[in-house]
């Protein structure tokens, strides 16, 4: 069963985050969650009690007078439809089955 019975949502998470410390504590936390394919980029498969998790670990991480982080979600249809020039598609990993 795949998330728990949830479906799992292609997320791209990118930020702007002003201080050295706060940015690569974030990138850190994020390698939890997806794959970077730009130092400030994540592609992510999430179902929506981590997508929470994740939207709350940010929240924690960075400063809401100077940083942004803004997560977009694409549908099946729009993730067929990305053009990666000098780089690799990220994979949609493989279901766990309990």
């Amino acid at each position: 069963m795949r998330g728990q019975g949830q479906k799992r949502q292609f997320v791209v998470v990118a930020y702007d985050v002003v201080s050295d410390t706060r940015r690569a504590r974030l990138h850190q936390k994020l390698k939890g969650f997806g794959t970077p394919v730009q130092y400030s980029v994540f592609e992510c498969f999430l179902d929506p009690r981590t997508l929470e998790r994740l939207i709350a670990m940010v929240k924690r991480e960075i400063c809401d007078e100077e940083d942004t982080v803004r997560i977009y979600f694409l549908c099946r249809s729009c993730r067929r439809k990305t053009y990666v020039i000098n780089g690799e598609v990220t994979d949609i990993p493989p279901a766990i089955v309990v």
